[in-house]
C-alpha cells in the first residue's frame, strides 16, 4: 500500500495538534496524517490595535508559547486561530443567545472575511501562514436566526456560526476562497507548509 506522501516525508518527525478543536482534529485525520492531540489552555487576549490577520497570527503564535520549552527536536506543533472580520471588527465567540442573535443579524445580507492563521513550531524555528476567505450571507429573517441558535451550537465558533451546519447550507450565497478555512483549518496550506518545512 502506498504511504501518505506527507507522512513519508515527515520520516520520524512527530506532528502535534495543539488544539482541542474537534473540527481541526477531524481535518488532520481526513488528510491521513499521523499526529497526537496535545491541547494547552491559553488566555486568548490580544493587543487592541491589531486588525484582521494580525489578530489571528498573534493568537496562533500565542497558543504555541506553552510548548516551546518542552518540544523535542523531532516534534512539530501546529496551533491555529480563526477570526471573523466584518466592518473593521473582529467577531469572536459568543456566550449567550442574545449575543449570537446580534452577531448573526450583523452578518446577515453582507460579506465578511474568515481568517485562519496556522503556526508551525519546532525546537528551532517557527513559521506562521494565513488564509483569508470571503463569505456572503443572504439576508436572514429573525425566525431563521432563532432557529439556528436554538437547534445548533453557535457558542464555540468565531462569528457565532459553523459553515458546515444548517446556516451555512441555506444561508451562504457566495464564497471566495477555501471552504475548509471557514470550518477552521486551511488544509491545503497546512499540507504545503509541512511539505516545504521537511523537504
Amino acid at each position: 500500500m502506498t504511504e501518505n506522501p506527507l507522512n513519508k516525508k515527515l520520516n520520524g518527525r512527530k506532528l502535534i495538534l495543539g488544539s482541542g478543536s474537534p473540527r481541526r482534529k477531524a481535518f488532520l485525520e481526513e488528510m491521513g496524517l499521523d499526529f497526537e492531540v496535545r491541547p494547552k489552555a491559553v488566555e486568548e487576549i490580544y493587543p487592541q490595535h491589531l486588525q484582521g490577520v494580525e489578530i489571528s497570527e498573534y493568537l496562533a503564535q500565542l497558543k504555541a508559547v506553552p510548548f516551546k520549552s518542552e518540544l523535542l527536536e523531532n516534534e512539530i506543533v501546529v496551533t491555529s486561530d480563526t477570526v471573523v472580520w466584518h466592518n473593521t471588527t473582529s467577531l469572536a465567540k459568543v456566550a449567550t443567545k442574545e449575543e449570537a442573535f446580534t452577531m448573526l443579524r450583523t452578518l446577515s445580507g453582507d460579506w465578511h472575511q474568515v481568517i485562519t492563521s496556522v503556526c508551525f513550531t519546532t525546537s528551532k524555528i517557527q513559521k506562521t501562514v494565513s488564509q483569508i476567505t470571503e463569505v456572503k450571507f443572504m439576508a436572514f429573517t429573525d425566525a431563521e436566526i432563532n432557529y439556528y441558535i436554538e437547534n445548533f451550537n453557535p457558542y464555540d465558533k468565531a462569528g457565532a456560526y459553523g459553515i458546515q451546519e444548517w446556516i451555512g447550507m441555506v444561508g451562504i450565497s457566495e464564497i471566495k476562497g477555501s471552504y475548509t478555512n471557514v470550518v477552521g483549518l486551511p488544509t491545503h496550506l497546512v499540507y504545503k507548509t509541512l511539505m516545504d518545512m521537511v523537504s
